[in-house]
């Protein structure tokens, strides 16, 4: 049994928990992990790390580079478990002893097994104190992702639905999509893309808005996630917007059975077709935490969002609306499109002129 976490842990955890996001959509197939090493007895923070772009190096090498030898004899606080194994890089637990810290503060437990359990048990055999599960839902939410991949072999699931005033979404026209929301709305969109590893929609939207699926914030395009379309048996048409950036952001096409002769024009721009033995969701949610998808952000359409919903494999929703904050319009445009999902309300706040909520599965 540890020791209740003091003020300062707290404090410290909540630091490595806003660092850990810098590395949401950036970090896959690993997770996105924050790391603060700190001298409690001065309350200096001397040190931060977060997970670097591919999953490593890991976010407590990074901090313990950075601190130097001022780590000898400091606290590490860490939202993830360190993990105990050997891969492309030595252990964490083992850095941790090697830099001489003397305490670490852990967010969750890691549960894949190569580490689960393992990284604390070998920081306490080295003499090192340790103090698990603090601020355990804020680091198990933000590491949901890696936790649902290995343990559900899926990956977390956000939906992400755009509405007018009155709940309702307006069509393409087969050349752009038609917007309801502000520039700030669709700017806080962007943000929910580059925090991804992969987006999703079906071909119905592919044909309607004709989209780029691409991040268009400045200094994060290089944060595009993987763009993938549950085409089933529909063909797609090759001059599609998202084919033109195929080589330099990957486009996966999602096939029911074999790909289709159609299909070689597709590949040809650098598109990759995955054939299944079907579309539904639990399947086509497998394979992509296959290729180390740990985020999957779902923009639509209405068919796509109620496949989910249905499936029971949603555990975020952003709804933006246009206009100023409307509960009973949110509330239908949730029934609406998704139509016995329970959702818990974690945020509502103004992006502009228009409104975004952010619920949970409940």
């Amino acid at each position: 049994m540890t020791a209740a976490p003091s003020p300062f842990d707290l404090d410290m955890m909540r630091i490595a928990l806003r660092i850990a996001a810098r590395g949401l959509g950036n970090a896959a197939p690993n997770p996105a992990v924050g790391a603060v090493i700190a001298d409690e007895a001065t309350g200096e923070v001397i040190a931060r790390g977060w997970t670097q772009p591919g999953g490593r190096p890991h976010a407590e090498t990074e901090a313990i580079r950075r601190a130097g030898s001022r780590a000898r004899g400091a606290t590490l606080y860490v939202t993830l478990e360190p993990c105990a194994h050997f891969g492309k890089t030595p252990p964490c637990a083992d850095a941790i002893v090697a830099a001489g810290v003397k305490r670490v503060v852990v967010g969750t437990g890691d549960p894949d097994p190569r580490t689960a359990g393992e990284g604390i048990a070998k920081l306490r055999t080295a003499g090192v104190n340790v103090t698990e599960n603090v601020l355990e839902p804020e680091a198990r939410w933000l590491t949901l992702g890696h936790i649902l991949r290995i343990t559900q072999k899926r990956p977390f699931v956000a939906l992400k639905i755009a509405t007018d005033g009155n709940g309702h979404i307006a069509p393409g026209d087969g050349t752009a999509p038609r917007w309801v929301t502000g520039a700030e709305a669709r700017a806080s969109g962007h943000l929910l893309r580059a925090e991804s590893d992969a987006i999703l929609i079906g071909a119905g939207t592919l044909r309607a808005d004709n989209p780029d699926l691409t991040c268009r914030l400045p200094g994060l395009a290089h944060r595009s996630p993987v763009r993938v379309v549950l085409a089933g048996r529909s063909a797609l048409d090759p001059t599609a917007k998202l084919f033109s950036t195929a080589t330099q952001t990957p486009v996966l096409i999602v096939r029911a059975g074999t790909a289709l002769p159609s299909d070689h024009d597709l590949a040809a721009t650098g598109a990759h077709v995955l054939e299944l033995p079907d579309q539904n969701i639990a399947t086509v949610l497998e394979a992509l935490a296959a290729r180390g998808i740990t985020r999957l952000l779902v923009e639509g359409g209405p068919a796509v969002w109620r496949s989910f919903a249905e499936s029971g494999f949603v555990d975020e929703v952003a709804l933006f609306m246009a206009g100023p904050p409307n509960a009973e319009k949110a509330a239908f445009a949730l029934q609406h499109h998704l139509r016995g999902l329970t959702l818990l309300k974690t945020d509502c706040r103004p992006v502009g002129t228009d409104t975004m909520w952010r619920l949970r599965r409940a």
